[in-house]
């Protein structure tokens, strides 16, 4: 087993054990501990830092593994590749530093004054986590493009989460003050930083001293080049994941913002299978463009819709059905205020999967650019609607802004796809999977709720699962859930 292979396993298993704690924090500790205001404070100071870090890169995080096999194995030192992925990127910090400084009155004045004047207090820590994040991400880059990527996904994914939790506890038991929590809550992210470097310096990969012949393996205009595109596509990508969190704090309140982040967090639970499958879309779609194989590329497209629509519809269904279950967890009640919020989210996720990967396409064909328009367009779209929005319905109004934001993008892709190319995902099937999807919904919604909210979900989800299972393989709705079932089968014969 090569050494890609054993890395994407462990890589694999890091990532839901991570997103198993990370659901754990979000619904059931975190926002126990805090308070809705505490926890709105912590994820716009996240917010903050994200931007000021994608900023600060320029995109060099993507620059380097772009650029790295022309430096691999040039010297013993990689032909001094790692001081010149980290140069820019702390120039450009030492730039944004400053505008983040001298801008504090104006993003202050965004927002009331009892939640100006506490993040005021913690402004400065948004600086501090933002160059902890640039770092992370930079060197989290470097490790990938030595094959080395286990350590950091156990540290992004894992260790950073237990230590955040680690010092809600403190916390909670007064063993902190809130802003002994704040300093600790950005220092995880600064300790993830430090183990990196100190893993490389391990394996003996940690090579900062800086020489010219880094200059003359590739042009340097022509890695600012791609790293100024790679920029304006991720800051639209962060932009979209982060403004409806800033603005809900700055137009409603920051106790609003945090239980739109809880909302939120529940919604990516639907993403899960998506980014699975995303993943392997990427590198085989790429394939597909170089054998100009438009046959395959097409079939796969389909394929992957069709598994998306399938696990999408039932996870999307059995999050919605059962959302006062969920938020019970919490066991504070202004977090149900998030209802409506994670159901207009959900829509939007589920349309964004079922419209496959439409933006793989793009960003793998001759005309990759577009992605960027598509990107920059979306970003737009979203700031305004939750301009116009968050006023009108507030919490509502955000994820209404993201979920028409992603309908519209996606729709626009796909149109932008089949126009182009000439393939499009849809087939019979997939209104096959929406109409059982829909009855299974029905049915599962359909009895009165018991007297304990435990048997209630219990009901639902096997009424659910029952239902859409049945009723997917009697429409022979899909292929993949018909194969998986003979395998089953087969299995059962043989034990």
């Amino acid at each position: 087993m090569g050494i890609v292979q054993r890395q994407g396993i462990r890589n694999t298993l890091i990532s839901y054990v991570g997103l198993g704690i990370g659901f754990v924090n979000s619904i059931l500790i975190l926002p126990r501990l805090l308070s809705a205001g505490q926890i709105g404070l912590t994820g716009l100071l996240v917010s903050f830092a994200t931007i000021g870090a994608q900023l600060s890169a320029f995109g060099f995080a993507s620059a380097g593994l772009r650029y790295f096999p022309y430096f691999r194995n040039q010297g013993r030192n990689h032909a001094g590749f790692l001081p010149l992925l980290l140069g820019l990127p702390m120039v450009g910090f030492g730039v944004v530093a400053v505008l983040m400084s001298v801008g504090q009155p104006l993003v202050l004045g965004w927002y009331d004054a009892p939640d100006a004047a506490l993040l005021a207090r913690h402004y400065g820590v948004a600086i501090g986590l933002a160059s902890a994040i640039m770092f992370g991400g930079l060197l989290d880059s470097y490790l990938k493009s030595l094959f080395y990527t286990s350590f950091s996904s156990f540290c992004q994914e894992i260790l950073l989460r237990l230590m955040i939790v680690g010092a809600a506890l403190a916390y909670s038991t007064h063993h902190l003050s809130f802003a002994g929590f704040v300093l600790a809550y950005a220092g995880a992210y600064a300790v993830v930083a430090v183990l990196l470097v100190s893993y490389l310096a391990a394996i003996g990969e940690l090579h900062l001293r800086p020489t010219r012949a880094a200059l003359r393996v590739k042009p340097l205009r022509e890695m600012l080049g791609f790293g100024g595109f790679t920029l304006l596509t991720n800051i639209s990508g962060t932009v979209l994941l982060q403004i409806d969190n800033i603005m809900v704090g700055a137009k409603i309140s920051l106790a609003a913002a945090g239980i739109y982040l809880i909302a939120t967090n529940i919604s990516t639970a639907l993403t899960l299978p998506f980014r699975a499958l995303n993943k392997t879309a990427f590198s085989l779609i790429a394939e597909y463009w170089k054998e100009q194989n438009m046959a395959k590329m097409e079939d796969f497209y389909r394929r992957v819709t069709r598994v998306n629509t399938l696990l999408g519809c039932y996870l999307a269904l059995g999050i919605g059905l059962n959302l006062d279950f969920i938020f019970s967890l919490i066991h504070r009640p202004e977090y149900a205020a998030g209802t409506t919020a994670v159901l207009l989210l959900l829509a939007g996720r589920l349309f964004d999967g079922i419209t496959g990967v439409n933006g793989t396409i793009v960003l793998t064909s001759p005309r990759y650019r577009f992605d960027l328009i598509f990107n920059i367009s979306l970003a737009s779209i979203v700031v305004l609607l939750n301009w116009v929005l968050i006023p009108r319905f507030e919490l509502a109004g955000a994820a209404l802004a993201y979920c028409v934001a992603l309908v519209s993008i996606n729709t626009i892709r796909t149109w932008f796809v089949w126009h182009s190319y000439g393939i499009q995902p849809f087939d019979g099937r997939i209104m096959r999977i929406l109409v059982v999807a829909a009855v299974a919904g029905v049915a599962a919604w359909a009895p009165p709720a018991t007297g304990s909210i435990w048997l209630t979900m219990l009901m639902r989800g096997s009424i659910l699962t029952v239902v859409y299972g049945a009723g997917v393989l009697l429409t022979r709705a899909s292929p993949e859930a018909e194969a998986l079932l003979a395998s089953l089968r087969r299995r059962l014969k043989t034990n």
